[in-house]
């Protein structure tokens, strides 16, 4: 989940959902309340961790903030050198995703293929908005946590494009690649308060209405194939932004990989795509299962 939450187009949340803990993620986070404080008061610390599932939480953030620490670098430098095949490898993961996810859904109706439709169009506008901001603000910093971290538990809606929609992804990513922990701070005190709030109405959605939340977030990982699609063109004749460090940020457009200037690099990519979808098929048939 780390991983796919440092890459713009990917979502942790369809990370979660393909491992088998997605509902668990869900629930656990439900449970850290006011009810819970209570819990702790009257029955003390060893009843408490077992109210909030806290071991769950442990091994869960520490995967996510390991990865995230790790991978900060290793992620940027392949976007900028390799974006072709990182991109197709993505692309193959989600797919497969996709696929999985869909399957779950045990009856489609009228009512599970608008939400499909729905969740799709959606997705696909958010994915193709262009935006290149950049805003530093202390209280932007928090607010963007807290939205962010919302799309981060929903498959195929990616927190750290949302970051980038929001002008926060350069300055989140280079906090961590930095590690200044001011605004890791600030930024995951935002991230807390988002989670809680977004988790509860979650909960409410998987108890009344699964099947079309499923097929709803089926359709989110469907439109955002258009953000991961390797070959893209920049579009206008001058950049949108031209940064300190000289990196420019383009208007881009999807082509075909007989439209891409360069080297498509199309068997390679579609390796690399085969081996995203083999991946999450491997981690589909040895993750436990949800009771």
């Amino acid at each position: 989940m780390g991983a796919a939450d440092v890459v713009p187009g990917v979502s942790g949340g369809t990370i979660a959902f393909i491992t088998g803990i997605y509902e668990e993620l869900i629930l656990s986070i439900n449970k850290i309340s006011l009810q819970s404080l209570k819990v702790l008061r009257e029955k003390g610390i060893k009843e408490f961790w077992k109210e909030i599932n806290g071991t769950f939480f442990v091994f869960l953030f520490a995967g996510i903030f390991i990865s995230i620490l790790s991978l900060a670098k290793a992620v940027l430098f392949l976007l900028e050198n390799h974006p072709v095949l990182i991109w197709s490898f993505f692309f193959g993961l989600i797919i497969a995703s996709t696929i999985l996810v869909g399957k779950t859904v045990s009856k489609w109706n009228v009512g599970t293929v608008s939400s499909l439709l729905i969740g799709a169009v959606i997705a696909l506008f958010i994915s193709s908005i262009q935006t290149v901001g950049h805003v530093d603000a202390k209280w932007y910093l928090f607010l963007s946590g807290a939205i962010a971290i919302c799309a981060m538990i929903l498959p195929g809606i990616s927190g750290s494009f949302i970051l980038v929609l929001l002008g926060s992804y350069h300055t989140v990513l280079s906090a961590l690649k930095d590690k200044d922990l001011a605004i890791i701070a600030l930024f995951g005190s935002g991230c807390v308060v988002g989670l809680l709030s977004f988790a509860r109405l979650l909960k409410f959605l998987f108890a009344r209405f699964k099947e079309i939340t499923v097929s709803l977030l089926t359709g989110f990982m469907m439109g955002s194939l258009y953000k991961v699609w390797p070959w893209k063109m920049n579009i206008g004749t001058e950049p949108l932004v031209i940064h300190s460090d000289g990196r420019e940020d383009w208007m881009t457009t999807n082509v075909l990989p007989s439209n891409f200037e360069g080297d498509n690099q199309l068997l390679m990519a579609i390796l690399l795509a085969f081996a995203g979808l083999a991946l999450v098929l491997v981690l589909e048939k040895f993750a436990p299962k949800e009771k």
